[in-house]
């Protein structure tokens, strides 16, 4: 099927054309005709499979009618849990409308407000927004959804897990009940399907893949390490092969992706970090420095795991595996897009052995075991012997014990002293077996 099959009108059709989309994508092939036709709709697909444009497509074909009320506000508002998405959202909003003459606008936080009053002011056909930020203006009395015709809720799943479920409520309860409803997510389970029931009026389902299903054009490797020092060298390794073009590299902390950034770039690596605690203009400056190749290797938190979609990634290397097992199937979803292969690679330490365990069981699947010539994790590790009887790797000196293992070893001591006979020229009295009992328990 191609676009042209779709019923799209000629200005999209020219806009898809131009941007370089040959055929429509599974989601988009299935989504966009019901979409089309008025229906509520509830989809799932994997990451990078062409949702944006499934909702998108449709939706500004439908605003190219004229507005039925003359008024400000909205006739159609598309609610994502993030900034990076709403602003991704924006992007390809003004890519495929570029040929219509539509009046659109984010809403997002850490931005200025009165712009964003400006805006709202004005008749407005589409509008992108995060829960936090719209629901301020709603607060304020300044959003207008009187003429509100679509209601899209884009990474559902997430944002229930960010705990929007109340907003999304909210937001839903103030738009004309008289409204077409697109609820698109990774997932169609649990709470997410509980939420579309309420909000939507007998559902159209498209459901292409669920969390367990592998990513076909992606191949998944992790490498055991000994501890971070390790973890570090397995890093150089992977960042140094040819076949890289463009990394993206996970880390669990803020503080953890800006030292690593800085570490990498000494080592000559185009390197940058991306995470929460930067400014939005400077999130997007780094992104489009990366989207142009000026950036070999990103270093992020979660805030990169969903909507950041640039195909020049050939690899995600998870230096510290996700808390949550499901945003590992969004991480690695970061390559591989639009066909092309990628590799995602994991670092896994003694201590990562249970995190490794629930996302082997929500991907249904063992991850392939890949080991680095001269570089092969300590045997102890390999069979989970506890830190303090690992022997130190070849060429490495035995890092300083742990506070807690120095507590720990003094503690066992002072135990051990306390039951014993007072030794000649010692003050400390022998104490009773209560006492001596109390002591160890304490």
């Amino acid at each position: 099927m191609s676009f042209e099959q779709l019923g799209l009108d000629s200005r999209l059709l020219k806009a898809v054309q131009g941007s370089g989309f040959q055929q429509p994508t599974d989601i988009q092939r299935r989504a966009i005709p019901l979409a089309l036709a008025g229906k509520d709709l509830m989809a799932s697909a994997q990451t990078g499979t062409g949702k944006t444009a499934a909702f998108v497509l449709p939706t500004l074909q439908r605003l190219l009618q004229p507005a039925a009320k003359r008024d400000v506000g909205p006739r159609a508002l598309v609610v994502t849990p993030t900034r990076e998405l709403a602003l991704q959202i924006s992007d390809a909003v003004a890519q495929f409308g570029r040929f219509c003459r539509l009046t659109t606008g984010h809403l997002v936080g850490g931005m200025p407000y009165p712009p964003q009053y400006r805006m709202l002011d004005k008749p407005l056909d589409l509008l992108v927004a995060t829960p936090g930020r719209l629901l301020d203006h709603m607060r304020q009395g300044r959003v207008n959804f009187s003429r509100l015709q679509v209601l899209i809720l884009d990474e559902a799943d997430r944002m229930l897990d960010m705990g929007f479920i109340r907003p999304i409520k909210t937001i839903a309860a103030a738009v004309p009940a008289a409204r077409q409803t697109l609820l698109f997510s990774a997932t169609l389970e649990g709470q997410v399907l509980k939420i579309a029931k309420a909000l939507m009026k007998n559902p159209e389902r498209v459901q292409l893949a669920a969390n367990r299903d592998r990513h076909a054009m992606i191949a998944q490797r992790i490498y055991q390490a000994d501890d971070v020092g390790h973890k570090r060298q397995l890093l150089s390794h992977h960042l140094g092969q040819d076949e890289l073009t463009q990394a993206l590299v996970f880390t669990a902390t803020k503080r953890g992706a800006r030292r690593m950034a800085k570490v990498l770039d000494a080592q000559g690596h185009a390197t940058a970090a991306l995470h929460g605690d930067m400014s939005q203009s400077a999130r997007k400056r780094t992104v489009e420095r990366m989207r142009r190749g000026k950036i070999r290797v990103l270093v992020a938190t979660d805030v990169a795991a969903r909507g950041l979609d640039i195909r020049s990634i050939s690899h995600v290397i998870n230096f510290d595996l996700p808390m949550v097992a499901e945003d590992y199937i969004h991480r690695i979803g970061r390559t591989g897009r639009a066909q092309a292969m990628g590799t995602a690679i994991s670092l896994v330490a003694p201590d990562d052995r249970s995190k490794l365990s629930e996302i082997e069981r929500l991907t249904g699947r063992s991850l392939e075991r890949g080991i680095v010539v001269g570089l092969e994790p300590n045997a102890h590790t390999s069979r989970n012997v506890p830190r303090s009887n690992r022997k130190p790797r070849p060429g490495t000196k035995p890092g300083p014990r742990s506070r807690a293992h120095n507590a720990k070893k003094a503690t066992s001591g002072f135990k051990s002293r306390i039951g014993n006979p007072r030794k000649k020229g010692s003050p400390r009295r022998r104490l009773s077996a209560s006492r001596r009992d109390a002591n160890i328990i304490a």
